[in-house]
């Protein structure tokens, strides 16, 4: 009836004009002198006291009630509760009410007791300035409170809201479910509340209270008829760990909303409480408890410096261009050759770093003249280089173009890193490095293997202090351009088919900042040498990052939206690794840092490799490109490529010389 009446009310124009508008202080006022009044008649004649004829008319019931409403009507002048608006306010109205009721009794008892000493006579009996202090508050309230749950019966009527289920995870739970409630015009309504632990009451708030089952989960939904489950942002460690994949399964809706402890159930904090709801996304399931690394090394490296980051305009490269702007960098050269992406770094760093001095360098990293030129003007101190291809398919089919960018291009920033004596040059790779399968991979490891043998070679040849170089090693990040989450996006947009190459794939995930943050902190503990490789957590296969993000559109998977398995793509491997089956680990100060014991080779036979492989590159022959790369590393063995035929063509075996560094 409530939710009709609440309807009729939202479109009658003049009920929604009256309910608009607070009430007139003075009308407050008005009723809380009634209330005062009504207390000191009812009083009065409960308990009938002489009257004292020695004090006239003010020891007549009629001059004392003058006298008792005087003074309250005093304290409430003083006090002004009747400023507040009724409806929106309860601790506002307690607080003032009580103030006002508490001094006029107190008054009261001053002036009788004042009264007796002067005159040995009663004014007014201890007992009824009580019962008077006691029946005005009650009243004062109880039509404060009517007002409120008038209104907000009137004016947030449930019907036609969705229903949800709210996870209780604390206090701020419940108050948060209250809020909803009470949100005018509010978009959901809480039916029930689920608690992980043992619900230790049936009900709170008029909410039903449920113990979490994973048997039963489903039967709670359906008995209240809600299909939406909302639960706290400090859950979603508890989300992470399987318990998304138990309410996905029964195609229950997820959404999140902030934790936070000003949900105190009152109309006040209602208000806007469902802007503070929003739709969970697969990065939410699939990141990790924040990591934050110990700034203090880098911020200590970096303040004052210049900077380069090549590939500035790409996913990693502007996030650590972002972070870095953070260090009190004094200058920060940032070399892209995409025009329209610089162009869009610039205005972020513009409205973002306005202090920070950008230098935009357009050009092409394997273009060695071009970026002389970046050297030579603006002398960096620290490199960061994530300038790469990185689409393992279309590297696949043009293995020239990855060897020019992934290969010659970071030789080529190597060697001027040494020419122009910079301190520190980070390399971003990749866990595709690692025992590749496709062209990318093997061009990632080649230059991992060219930057290192170089800082060994000028170590142990050159007087002074050489160019430290570092190589970084991580997986897949969470929304990085050409990933796979946006791909699948785009596909349940469109209403499928989501396509994954196979069933059984994995992938390990990691989110941009995190990398990037983990990039800078390997970059300034490292002393040169190193390959630091990152703690990824637990490998996602793909298959259930599909069923997944479809779930969580509100879809059904295989229903709604079909997944289709297309196949290996050309060079595609089922699993990534981050160390080579001979390779081993060392622990760094950061548990989320390790750094990779792998093979260090002779830099003179490097070279004559890269040479070799420069100049195939020129002519375009595909083939020969791939078998000189094959015996680089010998472990690249293709996979789903046209390129596999060539395996059995190189003899197996070591072809350039182990070192083994002083």
């Amino acid at each position: 009836m409530t939710d009709t009446l609440a309807e009729y009310i939202k479109r009658n124009p003049l009920c929604k004009s009256i309910l608009s508008k607070p009430s007139p202080w003075w009308f407050i006022l008005l009723v809380d002198f009634a209330i005062v009044m009504l207390s000191c008649w009812a009083t009065f004649s409960l308990n009938k006291q002489p009257e004292s004829p020695t004090l006239g008319f003010w020891g007549t019931r009629l001059g004392e009630g003058v006298v008792t409403v005087a003074i309250y009507l005093a304290y409430m002048m003083a006090v002004r509760p009747f400023r507040y608006i009724v409806r929106l306010s309860v601790v506002q109205d307690l607080f003032r009410v009580s103030i006002a009721v508490m001094g006029a009794a107190m008054t009261q008892f001053v002036i009788t007791a004042a009264v007796r000493i002067a005159c040995g006579d009663t004014y007014i009996q201890l007992w009824n300035i009580f019962v008077i202090a006691l029946l005005s508050f009650t009243m004062m309230m109880l039509c404060r409170l009517a007002i409120k749950y008038i209104y907000q019966i009137l004016t947030t009527g449930l019907s036609g809201r969705k229903r949800v289920v709210v996870l209780a995870s604390g206090m701020d739970s419940f108050n948060f479910a209250r809020a909803l409630l009470n949100e005018p015009d509010g978009q959901y309504r809480p039916v029930a509340l689920i608690s992980l632990g043992t619900a230790k009451a049936s009900s709170i708030n008029g909410l039903p209270l449920y113990t979490f089952d994973k048997e039963t989960v489903a039967s709670i939904f359906e008995k209240h008829d809600a299909a939406t489950l909302m639960f706290p942002s400090s859950s979603l460690n508890s989300m992470r760990q399987g318990l998304a994949d138990t309410f996905l399964s029964h195609h229950i809706k997820l959404l999140t909303y902030n934790s936070v402890n000003e949900f105190d159930g009152t109309a006040d904090s209602a208000r806007n409480t469902s802007a503070s709801v929003r739709d969970i996304n697969i990065e939410d399931l699939l990141g990790r408890d924040v990591i934050k690394p110990d700034t203090a090394e880098v911020l200590a490296q970096l303040r004052g410096q210049v900077v380069m980051v090549t590939g500035a305009a790409g996913s990693i490269g502007s996030e650590i261009v972002n972070q870095v702007a953070q260090m009190g960098v004094a200058e920060l050269v940032l070399v892209d050759q995409a025009e329209t992406p610089m162009h869009e770094l610039q205005l972020f760093m513009e409205s973002r770093h306005p202090d920070t001095l950008i230098h935009l360098f357009v050009g092409d990293v394997a273009n060695g003249e071009r970026m002389e030129q970046a050297f030579m003007r603006y002398r960096p101190r620290y490199v960061f280089h994530a300038a790469a291809y990185k689409h393992v398919p279309m590297m696949e089919r043009n293995p020239a173009e990855a060897i020019l960018t992934n290969v010659i291009g970071t030789k080529t920033l190597a060697d001027l890193a040494v020419r122009y004596r910079v301190d520190k040059f980070v390399m971003i790779s990749t866990d595709k490095a690692v025992n590749p399968t496709n062209v990318m991979g093997a061009s990632k490891r080649i230059a991992e293997i060219y930057v290192q043998s170089l800082f060994f070679h000028n170590r142990q040849h050159t007087d002074g202090a050489a160019t430290q170089f570092i190589t970084t090693r991580f997986g897949n990040v969470l929304g990085s351009n050409g990933s796979v989450i946006p791909l699948f996006r785009r596909q349940i947009e469109h209403g499928g088919p989501v396509t994954v190459t196979h069933r059984d794939i994995i992938r390990y995930f990691m989110t941009i900042p995190e990398a990037c943050s983990l990039v800078l902190q390997a970059g300034t503990m490292g002393h040169g040498g190193e390959i630091f490789i990152f703690d990824m957590g637990q490998p996602v296969r793909i298959y259930d990052l599909a069923t997944r993000m479809i779930s969580l559109s509100g879809l059904r998977p295989g229903e709604d939206i079909e997944i289709v398995e297309t196949g290996l793509r050309p060079g595609e491997k089922l699993y990534e690794e981050l160390l080579n089956d001979k390779e081993r680990t060392m622990a760094t100060t950061n548990d989320k840092i390790m750094i990779a014991k792998v093979r260090i080779y002779d830099y003179l036979e490097v070279s004559e490799h890269i040479v070799k492989l420069q100049r195939l590159t020129a002519r375009g022959e595909y083939h020969d490109i791939v078998a000189e790369m094959k015996r680089m590393v010998p472990e690249y063995k293709s996979q789903n490529s046209v390129w596999a035929s060539i395996d059995r063509e190189i003899p197996t075996g070591q072809v350039i010389t182990e070192i083994q560094p002083r």
